[in-house]
């Protein structure tokens, strides 16, 4: 596929999940904004207790495109996930208390035992289909708006719907 090509699939991704950049956020909706000031909008399932976290994506044969599931921890820490189970491949971004995601890990394997690490200081990690994050443009400096983000110290607050 010649740049034409690559440029034609930006193009539809971002014509698909591209939103206002202060749209409204709700439990289910997640605003993420590229360092490059993108934004895009993704449903997304809130784990944010132990049962649901050790659950998270597990068994799943596929999701939709502009879906995901948001992790939530009570406290700031290091955190490290693994594919087991999970049946799809993964992208997932790791972030601080303010939403700023501060490490990405593309195309987790799936059903791989091995520790994915997601560095210290992590909140939240926000799982999306593996190899969009890369189409999409999103790396270390992209900002999570949220509600479960403490609003008074979000780098990127949302209006809640």
């Amino acid at each position: 596929m010649g740049n034409g090509g690559a440029i034609l699939i930006w193009c539809g991704l971002a014509g698909l999940l591209s939103g206002p950049a202060f749209a409204a956020c709700s439990d289910s909706t997640l605003m993420l904004q590229t360092e490059t000031g993108v934004t895009s909008r993704f449903t997304v399932e809130v784990a944010d207790d132990g049962e649901e976290r050790a659950q998270g994506l597990m068994h799943r044969a596929r999701m939709p495109l502009a879906a995901g599931m948001l992790f939530v921890y009570d406290h700031p820490g290091r955190v490290s996930f693994w594919m087991e189970n999970t049946l799809i491949p993964l992208d997932m971004l790791f972030a601080d208390p303010t939403g700023r995601v501060l490490h990405v890990h593309e195309n987790a394997v799936p059903l791989d035992r091995t520790p994915i690490r997601g560095g210290d200081n992590i909140k939240y990690v926000l799982e999306i289909n593996g190899g969009l994050a890369r189409r999409m443009g999103i790396g270390e400096g992209a900002l999570i708006a949220h509600p479960a983000i403490d609003q008074t110290i979000a780098a990127l607050p949302c209006t809640v719907e």
